[in-house]
């Protein structure tokens, strides 16, 4: 048994290299923003995006002039994708109950889903308006009960985007800025002196938005790390390469860094995989990006066997993850690391990325071994609380939380715990000893 690569990307130390540099912008950045405030933030707007308008926030009256640029029918395509994202998340708030139990007579457990106070929605648009991220980030925060909802996204070719400007009015954003990059991001989570700061950040974003979103987390809470795209397609020969070939250059043509691998156990497909690639980027009007990122970052990988096509899956938990096979349901079953799963011939990545109601906001950078993608409970903070309403439960848990402190060692919280059993339970416990047993 043997795992094959027919077509490697760059190499690790080239992307660990390309890393630092981003590391270090930004950095710089966001300590500029730290310090500077909105100068710092207009004068990276003007050196970014050659965009300064008199506010970046958006009146009620600039939101309203943008949405009539947009036409009926593609409000209409709008309206019909908010509707499936908003369905869908309210279905998972449904599934998030509240709960309080009896554990013991008196004792009173529970948990309440607290909404985030304020969310700050970073939505792309600089090369790609990217209107859907508006629904998966600002509808979504909605459903949850977030109070105060901010939205930003850049300038597309020198203005606000009508289109991305409606998903973002329509899902209920409380504050649509025009803002890009680390700027935007620096700004929603450091606060400036007009931009009250939030709790916490979400959304996608190029490989900057994804790096100060890390070095802000701490300050701010964060969906998860949403970097360049990545899409893996596993596949057999039950499907054919025109359809491996457009699934994998239709993710490419998000950025120059967007990681594709198709994962097959035939060899005839992948190398007529690779043949389609190349006629196809002859056609494509995204070639220019699509081709840098497939041959710095394309991978086509061969495998004997359907076990280790998954063990490669699970090894590179990538972002999306296309299973076009004759047993996609044994895939569902056995896959544990990636960020969304779409399976069979009929399911695309697009379908995902803008309609069909899953988020789109998902975990890259292997980061799906540890969480999954954005959705209503991302929004969620869920606190537990207890409560004790009898002497006799006060007793009996204060004596074995008494023995179990100094046990530890910590004679200060056992004397809680004492300070009960005596008030409440009547009986003797010298300071600074343990409750006695019996």
């Amino acid at each position: 048994m043997a795992i094959t690569y027919l077509k490697t990307g760059k190499s690790e130390s080239d992307k660990v290299s390309d890393n630092e540099k981003v590391v270090q912008i930004v950095s710089d950045t966001l300590k500029k923003i730290e310090n500077e405030g909105d100068n710092a933030v207009r004068e990276l707007a003007i050196k970014f995006d050659n965009y300064a308008p008199e506010s970046f926030l958006l009146s009620e009256q600039d939101i309203a002039d943008l949405i009539a640029k947009v036409s009926p029918e593609d409000m209409a395509d709008i309206r019909f994708a908010n509707e499936q994202v908003t369905n869908f998340a309210q279905i998972q708030r449904d599934s998030m109950t509240d709960v309080e139990v009896e554990t013991l007579p008196g004792v009173i457990l529970g948990h309440k889903n607290i909404p985030v106070q304020s969310v700050g929605c970073y939505v792309p648009g600089g090369k790609f308006p990217m209107v859907a991220s508006a629904h998966m980030s600002v509808a979504t925060a909605k459903v949850a009960g977030v109070p105060r909802v901010i939205a930003c996204t850049p300038p597309f070719k020198g203005e606000p985007n009508p289109a991305v400007v409606a998903a973002m009015h329509l899902g209920g954003a409380d504050e649509i800025y025009v803002l890009g990059g680390i700027q935007a991001v620096g700004a929603m989570a450091l606060g400036t002196e007009t931009i009250e700061p939030v709790h916490l950040l979400v959304g996608p974003g190029n490989a900057f938005v994804a790096e100060a979103k890390r070095q802000l987390f701490g300050r701010v809470g964060i969906d998860l790390f949403a970097g360049p795209t990545e899409t893996m397609v596993i596949a057999d020969d039950t499907v054919d390469a025109e359809m491996c070939a457009t699934d994998l250059l239709g993710q490419a043509e998000h950025g120059y860094n967007s990681p594709a691998a198709l994962v097959t156990n035939s060899e005839n497909l992948a190398k007529d995989t690779l043949v389609e690639i190349e006629r196809l980027l002859k056609i494509l009007p995204t070639a220019d990006t699509a081709k840098v990122s497939w041959e710095d970052y394309g991978e086509i990988i061969l495998c004997d066997s359907y076990e280790e096509m998954l063990q490669v899956s699970e090894e590179k938990a990538y972002e999306h993850v296309q299973v076009m096979t004759d047993r996609d349901d044994w895939f569902l079953e056995n896959m544990t690391c990636y960020g969304g799963l779409f399976l069979g011939p009929r399911t695309n990545v697009s379908n995902g990325d803008k309609v069909i109601g899953t988020n789109h906001t998902l975990p890259t950078q292997k980061a799906g071994r540890y969480t999954g993608g954005l959705w209503v409970g991302k929004y969620l903070k869920t606190h537990s609380y207890q409560k004790i309403t009898t002497d006799e439960a006060a007793t009996l848990v204060g004596e074995y939380g008494s023995r179990l402190c100094m046990l530890e060692g910590f004679v200060g919280h056992a004397e809680q715990c004492n300070v009960r059993v005596r008030r409440y339970g009547k009986k003797h416990v010298p300071y600074g000893q343990p409750a006695p047993r019996g």
